[in-house]
């Protein structure tokens, strides 16, 4: 779910070079290719750092979600407009539902919502666990994904993006997990995908996870390791996930991907379930 805000800050790159020399008068210089960090093979703890159950009645806890709010298209020509109403995201029988609803607002003719942790779970390294039934119908387009915080490096995709998962309505059950960076990103043909048809992802839960260490985000459906991006070493072009990142949980209407084959009108209301979210703090090493 790729979304263009904030200024940019400045990083400067580094070439590390090394020395070596067999005499006072060798002073040969030769640059060394940047390495990654070690993969430690870092564990999570058992018991969640941030959840969400689902458990209350009403609108979605306000001491863990706040919402985006507004229309405009948000990057990508999307048709809906974001509220923080009931209609659009509600919590009852243990489950979040997002739903997005034909309905006129701010010249938009559709409404939904985009939930967030900004200032509320904010997390650098983590393990990420959500339990989703995805909607059904063209013109949808769920995610569950993460933007950095502060926006560090600067504007999108400079600081970074995470999609937990990704799916347009018209490839039914075909799920994306990606990752955005300055160097990789959907806009120059470079991102990070991995994509995967899975059963039922609109009729049944299924759970999307990553893992995020320094050395890697490494993404699961259903605890199968789907997606892969190990940190090449090369600076925040490549790899700006050493700051932290927030939760994001929206269901999107039309834009340049949910819509690229057209809108079924008749499918709304629709919605995504949720069932819970689970974060687990990496264990340092």
């Amino acid at each position: 779910m790729k979304t263009l805000k904030y200024l940019p800050f400045l990083l400067l790159g580094f070439n590390i070079l090394s020395c070596s020399g067999k005499g006072d008068n060798d002073t040969t210089t030769n640059p060394v290719s940047p390495q990654g960090p070690v993969d430690k093979h870092w564990a999570f703890e058992t018991t969640p750092v941030w959840a969400d159950e689902f458990d209350n009645t009403g609108l979605p806890d306000n001491t863990k979600w706040g919402y985006d709010i507004g229309g405009g298209g948000w990057g990508n020509n999307e048709l809906e407009y974001y509220t923080n109403s009931a209609d659009n995201a509600a919590v009852a029988n243990g489950k979040l539902t997002i739903t997005a609803r034909k309905e006129v607002k701010e010249n938009r003719n559709y409404t939904s919502a985009r939930l967030v942790t900004k200032g509320k779970g904010d997390f650098l390294y983590g393990r990420f666990e959500i339990k989703a039934k995805l909607p059904a119908g063209k013109g949808t387009w769920p995610a569950i994904w993460m933007l950095p915080t502060d926006w560090a490096y600067g504007d999108w995709p400079k600081s970074g993006e995470i999609d937990i998962m990704e799916h347009v309505g018209y490839d039914q059950d075909v799920i994306h997990i990606s990752a955005h960076t300055e160097a990789y990103y959907f806009r120059i043909n470079t991102q990070k995908t991995s994509v995967k048809k899975i059963q039922n992802a609109s009729t049944e839960y299924h759970v999307y996870r990553m893992d995020w260490t320094p050395y890697a985000l490494r993404g699961y459906i259903d605890d199968q390791l789907i997606f892969e991006f190990i940190n090449e070493g090369k600076g925040y072009k490549v790899w700006p996930f050493d700051k932290k990142f927030h939760l994001l949980l929206n269901l999107a209407v039309g834009g340049d991907w949910g819509g690229a084959q057209g809108m079924d009108e008749s499918i709304y209301p629709v919605s995504m379930d949720v069932d819970y979210v689970r974060v687990y703090k990496m264990i340092e090493k």
